[in-house]
């Protein structure tokens, strides 16, 4: 056995324990380099290997109109970026380089307002864009277009060479965002609602009320790379928004907002204002908000801007005295045969002058209660409620708050104002709540008092419904998937706002002021009207009624068909200047809506003028001539076998239609799909079709068939380009 040679052996293990030594200190070393000189790069680099809780953001819900139509619904859009970091550009910038051209060229097609020069241009600075962070090259999200797209100019993008490879090897990625839509444009927006686009957040309307049941429950998901791929890992699956189904009728809407505009630009006014409700439910049908801007070349025209139907409070104006009569005859102190003596229409109201409308034309004299309304004599008014409210109008108003006109209607939509019907108070220092000998007069009459449009029409609305008073509904009910979740019956907020003798009383009233009083121009022909005109003075801007020009509340509001109602309405217009009648412009807009609604229920017997042995032969226009086939085919109507082909893949195949003495001729044309085709004679709907399909963008003018085509027939086509189509 050898002996253990220590003088060998031991500087070999000591070199060893060196070696190791050093090198444990240069691993703690580095580590502590690592933790403290580079924590910030490789948290960065840590950030994009590993996400634990990504935001999966929900689908937000739709909002439908009562019969189901979209009004306002979510789609995709994006913004798109480049990443020059990405892993083909870290192996070299040949292929880029390469590529650059024709994806710039590209770009200009699809983007043609900036052109590929300008394009390479901007990516080329985004690729040699210095980090103030690290100190390196390329941009890791630089954007190819500055505002958002759609998903099919996306795809249109995402083509394109260099584009269509792999998003980490390629750098070219994206933002998604839900974009909130309108199908029916303007129509009703301050009360459907609008979202802030860039928070995705909503900021006024249903939107708004509604939006914790419209945005729904956000997801969570863990990101990972694995093999330069990135694996989402779903932790918790998003819950999709609710839908919610108003009140509004989209036809009734458009009726309303038609009626009102026109109106309004023949008279230049100012605002509009208009509502129509459902007398027994309160189900609000329409809701109309024009106020008038100015173009760029100060053009006027109307657009929803502010929600005034409930927030915008001024003194009504004689739409106001039913309800002062309303009191009167439900405390009993007067009925229809109390007769007013208004002289030559001027009477001083302790101190004050008060007028009557025609007071030049020596007044109404000596009237009765029914007349009073009728004629909306301010005297007669003003003459019964002092004379027997004067010494307690507290009593007064605490019946104008039974009758349901102070009302709070509690509106689930944000900017609702409640009504201001101030209490008899002769010790404040506030002149705006100071009540005085000629306070109550003036607030009979409609002054002295603040009150929104929606209240008013709620008011009318209860005497219709024989002294019930809903709540004004805007949402029927919730639905998710298809399915009913929730409902939202009517809402009774009186059950009688005054006595059934009061109110058959002045349902009678009512009817007369448009039979045979100032609101004649309100009624129809074809079944009864009931309502009342109202003409006040309103403050300007300033807050003074006398500052040279006199501006105007006018209004009507009333309810049809009056022997059985099934509508209310208000229409309220906002103008400067003479002339100015409650009656004879929001009256006129009130018959306008008023037989454009009632139209829509006629149901007229055609069998008298069927003849069974004839068979009349329709217009086709041209455009799918399948579709045409197959829906003459089914109506029995001959068609000639011009063309080839198949319906029932729902392909669509493209001709002319020419009528026929006996049957439709069909004639199939083909056109190369980089030849531009011949749309003239068809609908809108098929020459956008065609015409988007081939990669054009339309825009159209007018209603009916196709007139002209900004792009001639049998040119070549350019991506991109606009086609201006003009319809008769």
């Amino acid at each position: 056995m050898s002996k253990f040679n220590s003088e060998k052996v031991m500087p070999r293990y000591m070199a060893i324990a060196i070696v190791l030594t050093l090198i444990g200190f240069a691993v703690i070393g580095r580590a502590l380099y690592i933790m403290t000189a580079k924590k910030q790069y490789w948290t960065e680099v840590a950030d994009r290997l590993k996400r634990d809780s990504v935001s999966v953001p929900p689908n937000r819900g739709n909002i439908l109109s009562c019969d189901g139509q979209l009004m306002a619904s979510s789609i995709p859009e994006y913004r798109i970026f480049m990443d020059f970091r990405a892993a083909a550009f870290e192996e070299g910038d040949s292929l880029w380089l390469a590529k650059l051209d024709s994806v710039c060229t590209g770009l200009s097609k699809i983007f043609p307002s900036k052109s590929a020069a300008e394009f390479k241009e901007d990516l080329e600075r985004g690729r040699h864009k210095v980090s103030k962070r690290d100190g390196k090259e390329g941009a890791r999200h630089w954007p190819i277009w500055p505002r958002r797209i759609s998903y099919n100019t996306y795809t249109e993008v995402k083509q394109l060479p260099f584009f269509n490879m792999p998003k980490y090897k390629s750098g070219f990625h994206e933002e998604t965002f839900n974009a909130r839509r309108r199908p029916f444009g303007s129509l009703a927006m301050r009360t459907v609602g609008g979202m802030y686009g860039a928070k995705d957040s909503a900021y006024f309307g249903l939107e708004l009320s509604y939006d914790s049941i419209l945005r729904g429950t956000p997801g969570i998901t863990g990101r990972r790379k694995v093999l330069n791929k990135y694996m989402n890992i779903p932790v918790t699956m998003p819950i999709d928004g609710c839908d919610i189904v108003t009140t509004i009728d989209v036809n009734m809407q458009d009726l309303a907002e038609r009626a009102l505009v026109d109106e309004l630009k023949l008279i230049n006014g100012e605002m509009g204002v208009a509502i129509l409700m459902e007398v027994e439910t309160g189900d609000v049908k329409a809701i109309v908000n024009m106020i008038r801007t100015y173009d760029q070349h100060d053009n006027p025209h109307y657009v929803e801007a502010v929600n005034s139907a409930i927030s915008y409070r001024c003194e009504p104006g004689s739409v106001f005295k039913v309800a002062s009569f309303l009191v009167a005859l439900d405390d009993g102190v007067v009925d229809t045969s109390y007769v007013i003596h208004t002289g030559s229409g001027v009477q001083q109201m302790h101190g004050r002058w008060m007028k009557d409308h025609n007071w030049r034309r020596g007044g109404y004299q000596d009237i009765n209660v029914a007349r009073t309304l009728e004629v909306s004599s301010n005297i007669g008014v003003s003459h019964v409620i002092d004379k027997f409210y004067g010494s307690r109008p507290e009593t007064y108003v605490k019946g104008l708050y039974r009758v349901g006109i102070g009302e709070d209607l509690k509106l689930p939509l944000v900017g609702y104002q409640k009504p201001y019907i101030r209490m008899p108070d002769t010790k404040t220092s506030d002149r705006s709540k100071y009540w005085s000998k000629t306070t109550l007069p003036w607030m009979s009459i409609g002054y002295e008092t603040q009150i929104a449009p929606i209240n008013t029409i709620a008011f009318y609305n209860a005497i219709a419904n024989n002294g019930k008073m809903m709540q004004p509904r805007f949402v029927k009910k919730i639905m998710k998937n298809g399915e009913t979740i929730a409902e939202f019956e009517p809402k009774v907020l009186k059950q009688r706002i005054a006595k059934p003798e009061a109110l058959k009383t002045m349902q009678t009233i009512l009817e007369h002021v448009v039979s045979q009083g100032l609101g004649r121009k309100a009624g129809s022909k074809l079944f009864k009207v009931a309502g009342k005109t109202g003409t006040a003075q309103v403050a300007d801007q300033h807050g003074s009624y006398h500052s040279g020009t006199t501006r105007y509340w006018l209004s009507f509001a009333g309810y049809f068909p009056a022997d059985n109602p099934r509508y209310s309405c208000i229409v309220c217009i906002k103008k400067t200047g003479l002339p100015a009648s409650g009656g004879g412009m929001s009256g006129v807009v009130f018959h306008h809506i008023a037989e454009g609604v009632m139209a829509r229920n006629l149901k007229l017997s055609v069998d008298d003028a069927h003849d069974e042995e004839s068979v009349v032969i329709p217009d086709v226009k041209n455009g799918n001539i399948a579709a045409a086939s197959q829906v003459l085919t089914e109506l029995g109507i001959n068609t000639n076998y011009h063309w080839s082909g198949s319906y029932a893949n729902d392909n669509p195949i493209w001709g002319e239609a020419e009528r026929r003495t006996n049957d439709v001729a069909l004639t199939q044309l083909k056109t190369p799909k980089n030849i531009m085709p011949d749309v003239k004679g068809m609908g809108a709907k098929d020459a956008v079709f065609l015409l988007e399909s081939r990669g054009l963008r339309v825009r159209l003018y007018g209603r009916g068939k196709v007139k002209s085509q900004s792009y001639p027939a049998g040119k070549q086509i350019l991506k991109g380009y606009q086609c201006v189509l003009h319809l008769e």
